[in-house]
């Protein structure tokens, strides 16, 4: 190794000496066209330049030959093992740690029953208020449906009933042991004839304390059919916003949920929306039949009360018919 760096530093001594002739004899030349300070000057120049280009390539050919094959040693075995080095760099400090979600914690199943299990305790309580609100909302349409039936029926047999009869005593004995609001009205009336027996000969007054018992009963009777409708308004009323209530508070547990497992995977987050808008989806199932059938009811008792005025309006005239035959009697005996 030795012999080989002393050839090139041999080299370059032979060629740093040919470049020194070379300027020599161009001076010489000048000199004899009598340019002494030009040659002077380029000549220095020259060996500038020559010194600039000789002065590294002698530094770099000087160098240890000891230091360079350690140099080597020291970098050949580094290149296979930078790869290992990159691969197994650890991640900065400050880079996000990302989270992992196992698939375990991930649910399949997303029926509305595992859903509704899977909720928060709120969301359920809201949900199981909403199924309830529902429950009572078809029991209450059951049982008025029933009811508005057989009350129908009622007035329309005892209104049937009662067209041949030509007095209150008539219509009372054929509506005898029947339960209708028909039948109160012919009591009352009976009642009030009775009681108003001394002051016949007064049969505005008659009819008028008539009318009044018989707008008392219609009263009643409206009460008692209406029953159970304000609950149907007040279930379609509140049910969605019972609802919106629990989807709000769901998905405001699911964005929780997010921040706490630092992920924004769809399918971790997906599951708590869809149990939050369950809670929506059963307050419209509460809210919308209770709406539907709180307008079917409020037609139907229209109807029923219609019944009603038209009955109040037979004993009415049941009454004046009596009134007028009293009169009469009594006109009659006065003429006699």
């Amino acid at each position: 190794m030795v012999p080989a760096r002393l050839k090139s530093l041999a080299k370059i001594a032979v060629g740093v000496g040919e470049r020194l002739q070379a300027i020599i004899a161009v001076e010489e030349s000048v000199v004899r066209r009598g340019m002494n300070k030009t040659g002077n000057a380029l000549k220095a120049g020259i060996l500038v330049i020559v010194m600039a280009l000789a002065v590294p390539a002698l530094a770099q050919t000087a160098a240890s030959p000891a230091d360079q094959p350690a140099a080597a040693a020291s970098t050949a075995p580094a290149a296979p093992s930078a790869v290992p080095l990159a691969a197994e760099a650890p991640a900065p400090a400050d880079a996000p740690a990302r989270s992992v979600v196992p698939q375990s914690t991930i649910p399949h199943d997303l029926s509305p029953w595992s859903m509704f299990l899977s909720a928060d305790i709120l969301v359920k309580a809201v949900m199981v208020g909403l199924a309830f609100a529902s429950l009572v909302t078809w029991t209450i349409f059951l049982a008025k449906s029933i009811e508005l039936f057989i009350a129908r029926r009622r007035v329309r047999t005892a209104l049937k009933r009662i067209e041949p009869a030509a007095s209150l005593q008539q219509a009372h004995s054929l509506l005898e042991g029947q339960k209708s609001v028909l039948a109160d009205f012919i009591v009352v009336a009976a009642k009030e004839m009775q009681v108003s027996r001394s002051v016949l000969s007064d049969p505005a007054g008659v009819k008028e304390r008539a009318a009044t018992s018989f707008a008392e009963i219609a009263r009643t009777e409206a009460r008692g059919i209406r029953l159970g409708m304000g609950t149907l308004a007040t279930i379609g009323a509140t049910a969605p916003f019972v609802g919106l209530f629990g989807t709000v508070w769901g998905i405001m547990n699911s964005f929780i949920g997010i921040s706490k497992s630092q992920t924004t995977n769809l399918a971790v987050v997906a599951p708590g929306i869809a149990e939050a808008l369950l809670a929506t989806a059963i307050g419209l199932v509460a809210a919308i039949p209770a709406v539907i059938i709180y307008n079917h009811f409020s037609r139907a008792t229209r109807g029923y009360l219609d019944l009603v005025g038209r009955a109040s309006g037979a004993v009415a005239r049941l009454v004046s018919r009596d009134l007028d035959r009293a009169s009469g009697a009594m006109m009659s005996r006065a003429a006699e």
